[in-house]
């Protein structure tokens, strides 16, 4: 076997360079030469540049959170909160300076006329202010509504009763005695101390035991005084349901009921009182013509 037929050694692989020594660039790598200054820089895109997974993909990303949804701190806010309502109050106070304007150029006629409508305006949203708060609490009361129509009916019935004199009643008022011993007080002067006493306020009226009423009527019956037909005896004793403090000057005015029948000799005392019984009535009577309107 000649030295010819050898086989060729195998190429032994370099050596890793040692820790402390730095790592030599392979010899086909040739070093970057230097950007002369102005040029602009080559766009050099590494590899996978553009796609959603590159870098530039992931920075967008990065981007886009950080701007969405937006972040704004305490200052922020307030700040724009400010320039908020400056611009508000700056629309406003344009508004009025325009309004204002235009009211300053007006005539003296058409501000009275402007001031005239406000005034019917303002009065008119007062009623009908007034009239809400009324139907608001009719409608908080509505449960009460029967029981408040049945005690007004009551009352009304019991008003009108006193007046007819229907029903008995009691109050303050005064006692009027007429003493008339030679007979010379005749019914018309009954009749106006009655009318006087009425115009004075007087609410019930009772004379020797007889009710007056709007429809009595006074006559001079066989040397005496009849009331709706019935002859009542002297002296004379009015009782007068009202008040006490008007119905007693109301007499004694100069000229009036008393100095009258004192000069046909007949002899007033009145008395005030804090309580008048009027008990006599009057049997009701039911009309044969006269119907409701509302039945």
């Amino acid at each position: 076997m000649s030295t010819n037929d050898t086989p060729p050694e195998e190429p032994k692989a370099p050596l890793p360079p040692k820790q402390d020594e730095p790592a030599t660039p392979p010899r086909d790598t040739a070093p970057v030469p230097p950007e002369a200054p102005g040029q602009p820089e080559s766009p050099v895109q590494p590899a996978g540049a553009g796609r959603s997974g590159g870098p530039d993909g992931a920075g967008r990303q990065r981007l886009a959170a950080g701007l969405w949804p937006p972040r704004f701190s305490r200052a922020q806010l307030i700040v724009a909160l400010l320039l908020f309502v400056l611009g508000l109050g700056l629309a406003i106070q344009v508004r009025s300076n325009s309004d204002s304007g235009a009211l300053r150029g007006a005539r003296q006629e058409d501000l009275v006329r402007i001031l005239d409508e406000l005034d019917g305006r303002t009065q008119r949203l007062e009623d009908e202010k007034q009239q809400l708060e009324d139907q608001r609490r009719e409608l908080e009361n509505s449960s009460n509504q029967a029981e408040e129509a049945r005690r007004q009916t009551v009352e009304k019935e019991r008003q009108l009763g006193i007046l007819a004199g229907t029903v008995a009643a009691q109050g303050p008022g005064i006692t009027l005695r007429i003493t008339d011993p030679k007979g010379q007080v005749q019914s018309d002067q009954l009749l106006d101390t009655l009318q006087e006493l009425r115009a004075a306020g007087a609410e019930a009226i009772q004379i020797n035991g007889v009710r007056v009423v709007a429809g009595s009527y006074f006559s001079d019956e066989g040397g005496g005084i009849a009331i709706d037909g019935k002859k009542i005896a002297q002296p004379y004793e009015f009782k007068v349901i009202g008040k006490p403090q008007d119905l007693e000057p109301a007499l004694n005015i100069p000229g009036g009921v008393v100095q009258t029948l004192e000069k046909e000799q007949a002899t007033v005392a009145v008395t005030r009182s804090a309580k008048i019984v009027v008990d006599a009535l009057r049997a009701a009577k039911q009309p044969d013509y006269a119907r409701s309107s509302s039945s």
